[in-house]
C-alpha cells in the first residue's frame, strides 16, 4: 500500500490564499510570547494553538465528516490528540513548506495550509481542504487524478480524502507565524503556517476513504453502537483540553447578560475504555492513567502480554483482571507506564492466560483506584504532593457545602491550575467540576510548579492570585464520570 497524502508538494496540492493587506494583528495577538513580542520564536512551553482555534478546527472536522455525500456508514468521531499537536508544532516551527518530518510520515497523515496578508481563521484552510471534494468521485476511481500519487499535475484531492478518512479518529494541529518562508520559490515575510496531523493515517492508495451506507451502520464494535451526528461515537474521553473552551463560552455569556457566570468544566482525568482497547492505542496524553472498564472482559479475545509488567500492546482491562485489580464486573483501575522491559513472562491468573514475550518493549503496571474522604480544608500538598516520577492520587470524596467554609482556612489560589496550598474541594467548586450543595467525587493531578496563579470569580468563590511562589507545586482538578 502506498499513501497518497505523504508526498512532497506540487504547485496545486495545498489550499493557499494571498492578500495584499498586511493586517495580521488578530492572529498575532493570540500567539504573542510572554513579553508581548511576536517576532520572538514561540517558547516550547507554550501551547501550539489557542483553545478557541483548537475547538473550531475539531468542530469543523466533525461537522464535515458527518455530512459527506454519499453518506458514510463507518465515519468515526474525531478527538483532539495532544501528542499529534506536539508533533505538528515541531514541524510548524521548521517553517518548511513540505510534508515532514520524514521519520514520522509513515505513521501519520498530514494536511498543510499557509497564507499571508489579512487575518483569516484556520478553519478557512480546513474548509478549503474539504472543498477539494469537487475533484473527487466516490468511490471510483478512488483518487482524483489517475496519475496520483506518482505524477500529480492537475487537481488533487488528498486533503479532502484525509479529512474524511473514516478511521482517522485523532487530530492535532499547530499554527506558527513564519518569517521569510519559502513558498514555491517565493519569500513570504509573515506566513501563517497551519499543520494538522492525523492518526491513524489515511489516504491508502486504491482504497475509498469510507464505506457508503446508512450512517453508523458499520461502526467498529468498540463504539458500542453509539452514534452522534452521523459519526461513530464513544462518548466523553479524557486526555484533551477541550474543556477550556467551555469556560470561554460561559464567560462570553456572562459578559453578554451581565449575570454571575456558572462554570461547568467537562474535564475528566479518567477514560472509559472497551475490553479490547490496548494501552498503546489509548494512552496519548498526560491524563491517561485512570480507566473505567466494562463488565465481561474475561470473555474478550484481546491479548495480554506479561505478568506484573504488561506490554503496551496488551488490553488495558484484561491486564487489570489478570493482575486482580478488577474482576469480570469491570470497574476503575490505575495504570502506570514503566518504560522498557527486556522480556515479559506468561502466566495463568484469575481465569486469564497471558502470553510471554522475549523482546524488549515498553511496559505498564496496573493498580486499584483508592478512595479518600477528605475535609473542605484538605490540600494536595498534604494529601499527595507532586513527585517525579508522578504517582497516582486517590479518588477524592468532598463533603457538601464547602462554599461556606472560612476562606482563610480553605484558600483557593489560581484558576484552572491551582497552587497545591489550595483547598481541593473549594478549588473543585471554583473550577465547576463539583456542585457545592451535593459534594461528591473528584480526581486531582499534581503538576510541576507555576510561576503565576491567576485570580478569578467563579461559582461563588473568589480565588487568589500569586506570583513567583517560593516552593510548592500545582494541581488540576477533574470531574468524575
Amino acid at each position: 500500500q502506498k499513501c497518497l497524502s505523504l508526498l512532497l508538494v506540487t504547485r496545486s496540492v495545498f489550499a493557499m490564499v494571498l492578500f495584499n493587506a498586511t493586517d495580521l494583528g488578530i492572529l498575532l495577538e493570540k500567539y504573542l510570547d510572554d513579553d508581548g513580542d511576536w517576532m520572538v520564536e514561540r517558547q516550547r512551553s507554550k501551547r501550539a494553538i489557542t483553545a478557541s482555534d483548537m475547538q473550531a478546527i475539531l468542530d469543523l472536522h466533525n461537522k464535515l465528516r458527518g455530512q459527506v455525500y454519499p453518506p458514510a456508514s463507518n465515519m468515526e468521531y474525531m478527538v483532539w490528540d495532544t501528542e499529534l499537536e506536539r508533533s505538528a508544532q515541531e514541524w510548524a516551527e521548521t517553517c518548511l513548506w513540505e510534508h515532514g518530518p520524514a521519520g514520522l510520515l509513515p505513521q501519520i497523515g498530514q494536511n498543510l495550509g499557509v497564507h499571508w496578508g489579512r487575518y483569516r481563521p484556520p478553519t478557512s484552510h480546513v474548509q478549503a481542504w474539504y472543498d477539494e471534494v469537487k475533484d473527487y468521485s466516490f468511490p471510483y476511481p478512488q483518487e482524483c487524478n489517475p496519475h496520483c500519487p506518482f505524477r500529480c499535475s492537475g487537481p488533487v484531492c488528498t486533503h479532502y480524502t484525509q479529512l474524511v478518512w473514516a478511521t482517522s479518529s485523532r487530530i492535532g494541529c499547530a499554527i506558527n507565524v513564519c518569517y521569510n518562508m519559502n513558498v514555491w520559490g517565493q519569500i513570504w515575510a509573515k506566513a501563517v503556517y497551519l499543520v494538522c496531523n492525523y492518526s491513524p493515517k489515511g489516504n491508502w492508495w486504491g482504497y475509498a476513504p469510507y464505506k457508503h451506507g446508512t450512517p453508523c451502520s458499520a461502526c467498529p464494535p468498540s463504539y458500542g453502537g453509539m452514534c452522534r451526528e452521523n459519526l461513530c461515537y464513544k462518548g466523553l474521553t479524557a486526555g484533551t483540553e477541550l474543556c477550556i473552551s467551555a469556560v470561554l463560552l460561559n464567560y462570553t455569556a456572562y459578559l453578554n447578560i451581565n449575570e454571575p457566570p456558572v462554570f461547568f468544566l467537562l474535564c475528566y482525568a479518567a477514560q472509559i475504555v472497551t475490553c479490547d482497547r490496548k494501552l498503546r492505542d489509548q494512552c496519548k496524553g498526560t491524563t491517561c492513567n485512570r480507566y473505567e472498564c466494562p463488565a465481561g472482559c474475561l470473555d474478550s479475545m484481546a491479548k495480554v502480554v506479561g505478568t506484573v509488567y504488561y506490554d503496551m500492546q496488551s488490553s488495558i482491562c484484561r491486564a487489570g483482571i489478570h493482575y486482580g485489580v478488577i474482576d469480570n464486573d469491570g470497574g476503575w483501575m490505575d495504570v502506570t507506564r514503566q518504560g522498557r522491559k527486556d522480556f515479559f513472562i506468561k502466566s495463568y491468573k484469575n481465569g486469564l492466560q497471558s502470553l510471554g514475550k522475549y523482546q524488549s518493549a515498553n511496559a505498564f503496571t496496573v493498580s486499584k483506584v483508592t478512595v479518600k474522604v477528605i475535609t473542605c480544608e484538605t490540600t494536595v500538598s498534604a494529601l499527595c504532593p507532586y513527585q517525579k516520577p508522578a504517582r497516582h492520587c486517590p479518588r477524592i470524596y468532598c463533603p457538601k457545602n464547602c462554599l461556606q467554609e472560612n476562606p482563610h482556612l480553605s484558600r483557593v489560589i489560581g484558576t484552572k491550575i491551582y497552587s497545591d496550598k489550595s483547598s481541593i474541594c473549594r478549588s473543585a467548586i471554583h473550577a465547576g467540576v463539583l456542585r457545592n450543595e451535593s459534594g461528591g467525587y473528584v480526581d486531582v493531578m499534581p503538576t510541576d510548579n507555576r510561576k503565576l496563579y491567576i485570580s478569578s470569580y467563579q461559582n461563588g468563590i473568589v480565588s487568589e492570585s500569586l506570583q513567583n511562589p517560593s516552593g510548592g507545586q500545582a494541581f488540576r482538578v477533574y470531574a468524575v464520570i
